[in-house]
């Protein structure tokens, strides 16, 4: 049973909290981690912040294929757009911040 640090535990569920449609597998997957322990600590982190551990994330907004004519249905296309390109954002910003952190590390580790 590996012991992961706290720091790594709420990188991943940041990550998986921050990735509009994201599942646990797909982001266990990603962290080199078993479905089962993220979903612990993403309940275990909604627990300490109070959230509901049945609450949703919220998922992915549709994006429509044909673009409509009527300019409050056009606004609100794009708007769904930048909220769906800032999710993506906070996630490729969360991940950087993990792949930082993880090369900071082992170039301490390293003693050439």
């Amino acid at each position: 049973m590996k012991d992961y640090s706290d720091e790594f535990k709420a990188d991943a569920v940041a990550l998986y909290e921050s990735t509009p449609g994201a599942t646990y597998k797909s982001i266990a997957a990603d962290q080199g981690i078993k479905r089962a322990t993220l979903r612990e600590w993403v309940l275990r982190d909604r627990e300490r912040r109070g959230a509901s551990a049945t609450a949703a994330k919220p998922a992915a907004p549709p994006r429509e294929a044909m673009p409509s004519a009527d300019p409050d249905e056009r606004v609100r296309q794009l708007e769904a757009r930048v909220a769906e390109l800032e999710a993506s954002e906070r996630k490729l910003a969360t991940e950087r911040d993990i792949l930082r952190k993880a090369a900071k590390y082992f170039a301490g580790e390293t003693n050439w």
